[in-house]
């Protein structure tokens, strides 16, 4: 089962809004076939194992093992339960079930339903973890949020800004660092940024450090104050701004009117739940990640709903003495590292049932 978590994961940034799935097959104790879902719409973890069998004689004396439960459902691909009854296979073995109440223990019936044995819940809270996205979306009708910011050695997420100042970021972090979010944003759906930010650092919010998809770009303007200048409103990479309802018939006449462009106006009202409907709108739009790289505004607002999963906490060397603070947050750390000049520290939520 470990092997079906360590391959699954090639397909990060890939399969959603799939999971990510990997698959092993064992004869008589050695493994003669594995495959991963490589990509959304592709074939499945368990189709590319059976094609990677030498011998297809040996599946009727073989063990199936998966991290996921077997899809029972016609989608994009074929039913993976059909193709282990058709090879034969007589013993399956399961990491967890799949929460989409499509398969939802359907597949596990049907297996069991043809006389195969399955024996389920190994390494279970691995499985679940390595998915809490997917898991995140089906269960909780939102996307993993996770909330990502650098602070200077005292507690600083920026300087104060003094009218006219120059546009653009104030750098905390070193380049090994910047690489490493970029990798990031190749992994996740969304990414999400405020007014403000965009105002002073005038960020792309895509991925040009690492090779990858560039994410959903996500960003908040409610007063539409941003422009053709900023570069989040280049049209090059899908976008959505959510701005006020009366705000949007004004918003396409002014920066984008013609159709089929790569940026959609989202009313939204702005009050006490905004935050929660934005999650709604990704939600319906099948994003099962976000990051929001916001400012302390932006983040201090999701911070107070408890709108977050995981938090990414940079720590550079400098001292600003002075300046804008960075949020205040409290989870349990599960992780830290040091990444060029800063200390690195993942956080998740204390209430969330996916902590490793």
């Amino acid at each position: 089962m470990r092997r079906c978590l360590e391959i699954s994961l090639r397909g990060k940034g890939y399969t959603a809004p799939n999971p990510m799935v990997g698959a092993v097959i064992v004869h008589r104790g050695v493994i003669t076939g594995e495959g991963y879902h490589k990509i959304y719409g592709g074939a499945h973890a368990e189709t590319n194992a059976i094609g990677n069998v030498k011998d297809p004689g040996t599946l009727k004396d073989s063990t199936l093992y998966v991290n996921l439960e077997p899809c029972s459902h016609f989608g994009k691909t074929p039913p993976c339960t059909d193709l282990i009854i058709k090879c034969g296979i007589p013993r399956v073995v399961i990491g967890t079930a799949d929460p989409n109440p499509l398969v939802s223990g359907r597949g596990i019936t049907r297996l069991k339903e043809n006389g195969i044995e399955v024996n389920g819940g190994i390494l279970e809270s691995d499985c679940r973890h390595i998915n809490r996205r997917f898991f995140t979306w089906n269960l909780h009708r939102r996307p993993w949020i996770i909330l990502k910011w650098a602070q200077s050695a005292d507690g600083f997420i920026d300087l104060v800004r003094a009218p006219g100042s120059p546009v653009g970021p104030n750098w905390i972090t070193s380049k090994t660092a910047r690489i490493l979010v970029h990798k990031w944003r190749a992994e996740e759906q969304a990414i999400l940024a405020g007014t403000n930010t965009v105002l002073k650092d005038n960020p792309r919010l895509n991925v040009r450090l690492w090779s990858g998809r560039d994410p959903l770009r996500v960003v908040i303007d409610r007063s539409l104050k941003l422009g053709r200048q900023h570069h989040v409103l280049d049209n090059s990479i899908s976008t959505v701004v959510f701005t006020e309802p009366c705000k949007t018939s004004t918003a396409k006449e002014r920066v984008y009117p013609a159709e089929g462009n790569n940026i959609r106006y989202v009313p939204l009202l702005f009050d006490d739940t905004v935050g929660m409907q934005m999650l709604n709108y990704l939600h319906s739009q099948d994003i099962q990640s976000l990051i929001i790289e916001g400012g302390a505004y932006t983040l201090s607002r999701f911070i107070e709903k408890n709108l977050w999963d995981e938090a990414r906490v940079f720590t550079g060397p400098k001292d600003f003495r002075k300046g804008v603070k960075a949020p205040s947050l409290q989870g349990k750390i599960v992780r830290q590292m040091e990444t060029g000049n800063s200390h690195l520290q993942f956080i998740y939520n204390s209430s969330s049932e996916f902590i490793p």
